[in-house]
């Protein structure tokens, strides 16, 4: 089996779940007592978070970067940013690395591809659905994003990183959240992406007025196949 790197810390709630859910897939396909062979490098977020608000993505980019290297000189074979934001700065990072950096909008794309949706709402933080790096990228691979309006932007931005960063989850957010989805109904939306790996927290993507996409569950599952894969690949090599 391949190891898997993840840069997490970003918020480290999430990287729990990433962690929790690449062992339970793993788990799932091995049976037993199997777990990921994997490797996490946690950053602290507050670091992060003050180069966001700094909008020094150059430096984040180098940071990131010196940790993607790291996991892949401590024998990651592919690596994972845990954030939708940070891959603002992705291309920069994965040119540092010699191994795969696994693109959470590509495997978000793919399963909205595979499940015929063309038209979804992008539920993430400010950086996410205002700096264009991510419908730019979704256009690119065949999808129109849309996203909720300024007033909406700022209620979703902020019960990501004043609540469910912090661990807190509150009903009355999960009911705004709603409300912003069915708004998005009314304009056309064919489906929900939750665009940032906290919102997995608060929202079940089976649970929705439209189907949804945790991108959280995409991208652990994506690091499974690529791990899989490779071990595929050596058997397949000793026969």
């Amino acid at each position: 089996m391949e190891t898997i790197g993840l840069i997490g810390g970003m918020s480290f709630e999430s990287s729990a779940v990433y962690y929790r859910l690449v062992n339970e897939m793993v788990r799932a396909r091995k049976g037993g007592l199997a777990s990921a062979e994997l490797i996490l490098h946690s950053v602290n977020f507050e670091e992060i978070v003050a180069l966001q608000k700094a909008g020094d993505w150059d430096m984040a980019a180098r940071r990131l970067a010196d940790v993607a290297l790291r996991l892949q000189v401590g024998g990651a074979g592919c690596v994972l940013i845990c954030t939708n934001t940070m891959h603002l700065i992705a291309d920069e990072v994965a040119k540092k690395i010699s191994v795969p950096l696994i693109h959470i909008i590509d495997e978000t794309a793919k399963s909205l591809h595979a499940a015929g949706r063309k038209r979804p709402l992008l539920l993430a933080t400010r950086y996410t659905m205002e700096h264009g790096f991510y419908a730019d990228r979704m256009k690119s691979l065949g999808l129109d994003i849309m996203v909720p309006d300024a007033a909406d932007r700022t209620t979703v931005h902020d019960i990501i990183f004043n609540e469910l960063c912090a661990g807190r989850v509150r009903n009355s957010s999960r009911e705004k959240l709603i409300a912003i989805i069915d708004r998005a109904m009314e304009r056309g939306a064919d489906s929900i992406i939750l665009g940032c790996t906290e919102i997995c927290l608060i929202l079940d993507p089976d649970r929705l007025p439209l189907p949804g996409f945790d991108t959280t569950t995409i991208h652990a599952r994506a690091a499974v196949e690529f791990a899989f894969g490779a071990e595929k690949k050596t058997e397949e090599e000793a026969a």
